[in-house]
């Protein structure tokens, strides 16, 4: 009975995440300040990836809207463990940071959508943002905890300012 005892305490001990993520998925607000918080950091500050990955549901997707050389808008997808790819050498190698400075929320049942404003800085510290722009950010709630589907974001350019009407907390 023992050895059956001390078998299950290990088993447990083993499969035990030693990063216990759930609070950043208790609601709206606490899932998007972690996806903000997460890809932030200073220049050569690792970013918590297992973090990143679990605030995804299995089939999420990243989304960029852009220009492609020949000048029309299209969009590159990805999933979570490729945008890791793709961004974590710029993230990490130049620092970067993120925050909310604006929100539109519409929700129904379980699926919400926030329109998130961002602005970008190299440096916690950077007295002006380099970029600003909009996440669109899908999300579903399972009544268990919250999932981002999906994120398609569209950054500011000179040609298209930012609307005021996006730059206010509305949630």
């Amino acid at each position: 009975m023992k050895s059956i005892l001390l078998l299950f305490m290990i088993s447990t001990i083993l499969t035990a995440n030693p990063n216990d993520y759930s609070k950043d998925v208790e609601s709206l607000d606490s899932i998007i300040e972690a996806l903000y918080d997460v890809i932030s950091g200073e220049k050569g500050e690792a970013r918590d990836w297992e973090r990143f990955l679990y605030l995804f549901h299995k089939s999420g997707t990243l989304r960029s809207v852009g220009k492609t050389k020949e000048g029309k808008v299209d969009t590159r997808a990805m999933t979570p463990e490729e945008y890791i790819k793709r961004a974590e050498p710029f993230l990490v190698g130049n620092g970067f940071f993120e925050r909310e400075i604006g929100r539109r929320t519409e929700s129904y049942r379980h699926i919400t959508h926030v329109f998130s404003t961002y602005d970008s800085r190299n440096s916690a510290s950077d007295p002006k943002p380099f970029a600003r722009g909009i996440n669109s950010i899908q999300l579903i709630h399972d009544n268990n905890r919250w999932w981002i589907i999906s994120i398609l974001w569209n950054g500011e350019t000179k040609d298209d300012p930012l609307p005021q009407k996006y730059l206010r907390m509305k949630k």
